[in-house]
């Protein structure tokens, strides 16, 4: 979406002057003759910055600067002024504007500070959301999509079909089978993947914040909101809105979401204004959709809205050959977590792993090594460091691999070439985050022979 920038001055040929010139350069502009239109327009309409002159009729800049504050906190405040009013302008400057600009000035230099703020917003905005993927993946133990299975190979196909295209997708399966990780696919593999990947979990907010997460509100629009808050839809920006457990999305907050979907606009709580909005809409439930739709407990247009390609992630026990490639991987990403010397898993532990039911799927699997990582007393995780649950598991020989040494050798390498990438390619750096010496690490990778330089480096 382009930067839509909202231009305030009394005379209107400074203000179409103006606004020829941003649009020229790619932006979206409205503009306003004085600051009471210029606050009365930003409450029916979003914008990024808002261009005001400081002295103008009826409202001047600063008071407009203080007013968006509290009605579009969101939007930064360029100032523009004459030398006489520059020391208003450096005072205005404490109120929140995000910077001034002393006229007359030169387009080149109006175009040189938009930037710098666009810029700057993008940072926080990724910073934000970042900090947002990581306690989700911290807090759901997730990992890459793995496994060679035929089941995993059409989902994989699947992924790569979709993730080029704006269509809505519906990811269902059971409780922790990776359903986030089949959204985050689509979304790395496709055009927005420098955008936000937004993730939200509809069952774990209540329902008053839930719609507040999803659309915003305005201050003082219920008990505790003292703030104006941007809501997830908006925040999401051109990149993916990622809504998990959808089938537990209230039914007035699902009459909301396809009002969004059909217009692409969102109105906050307690809000009157309507705000555009550009992400892709990623969903996810372990519930039958349309059973619930049956008993109306979900809306029947809504679900045919989201899934335009429902894409269905398979429970492990429908694909037992993954699981010793999974288990190899959650041992090496525990061992280096935990600081524990253990590089393996015995045969009849995963003939144990392999045999059992997994009801909790990935999750569980994940928490199962992670707790056997903790208590092994040896090299390789025996049966007797498996939680209580194995006792009694029937077990099944490993479909795949054949040898277990191996599969642990591949995801060994396949996890170091990652952290490598990570680190902008520098192998000793990557080493240090490992944990391991710079010989080790070109060892594993099958090629010592630049571990002297390396390591000298």
């Amino acid at each position: 979406m382009k930067l839509r920038i909202l231009v305030v001055d009394d005379e209107a040929s400074i203000r179409g002057e103006i606004e020829e010139a941003l649009q020229e350069a790619g932006f979206e502009t409205r503009s306003a003759p004085d600051g009471q239109a210029a606050a009365e327009l930003a409450l029916s309409d979003s914008f990024d910055i808002c261009l005001t002159d400081i002295r103008m009729p009826n409202l001047g800049g600063v008071e407009l600067l203080k007013r968006l504050g509290e009605t579009s906190p969101e939007t930064a405040v360029i100032l523009m002024t004459a030398y006489a009013e520059l020391e208003t302008a450096l005072d205005a400057l404490r109120y929140g504007a995000a910077d001034y600009l002393l006229k007359p000035f030169k387009h080149e230099e109006l175009l040189s500070k938009l930037r710098r703020i666009a810029e700057h917003r993008r940072l926080v905005l990724e910073n934000r959301n970042l900090r947002r993927a990581v306690d989700s993946v911290a807090s759901e133990g997730s990992t890459q999509m793995i496994g060679r299975s035929l089941a995993m190979q059409k989902v994989l196909a699947m992924v790569d079909k979709v993730a080029s295209l704006p269509t809505r997708v519906l990811i269902t399966g059971e409780s922790g089978t990776g359903k986030e990780l089949v959204a985050r696919a689509i979304h790395e593999r496709g055009a927005r993947a420098k955008a936000p990947f937004v993730p939200i979990n509809c069952a774990a907010i209540p329902e008053a914040l839930l719609e507040s997460e999803l659309f915003g509100h305005v201050k003082g629009a219920f008990t505790g909101a003292v703030e104006n808050k941007e809501g997830l839809l908006k925040t999401a920006g051109d990149g993916t809105l990622f809504l998990d457990e959808l089938g537990e999305m209230p039914l007035a907050i699902q009459a909301k979401l396809l009002r969004a979907l059909e217009t692409n606009e969102i109105q906050p709580v307690g809000s009157t204004r309507r705000i555009p909005i550009g992400a892709r809409i990623v969903t996810a439930t372990n519930r039958d959709l349309k059973a619930e739709s049956s008993a109306g407990r979900f809306r029947e247009d809504l679900y045919f809205r989201l899934a335009v390609v429902e894409l269905r992630v398979p429970p492990l026990r429908e694909r037992r050959e993954d699981i010793p490639l999974l288990a190899n991987h959650f041992v090496l990403k525990y061992a280096r977590e935990l600081a524990r010397e253990v590089r393996g898993i015995s045969r009849d532990a995963l003939r144990l792993l392999v045999g059992h039911e997994w009801r909790g799927n990935i999750r569980e699997l994940s928490n199962a090594i992670e707790r056997a990582v903790i208590f092994a007393s040896g090299a390789e995780l025996a049966p007797e460091d498996l939680p209580e649950s194995f006792r009694g598991v029937v077990p099944r020989d490993p479909e795949y691999p054949p040898e277990l040494d191996a599969a642990t050798r591949e995801f060994e390498r396949a996890h170091i070439l990652k952290v490598i990438e990570q680190c902008g390619g520098n192998k000793r750096k990557a080493a240090k985050v490992l944990g391991i010496g710079a010989t080790s690490l070109y060892r594993k990778l099958g090629d010592p022979t630049d571990a002297p330089e390396e390591a000298a480096g």
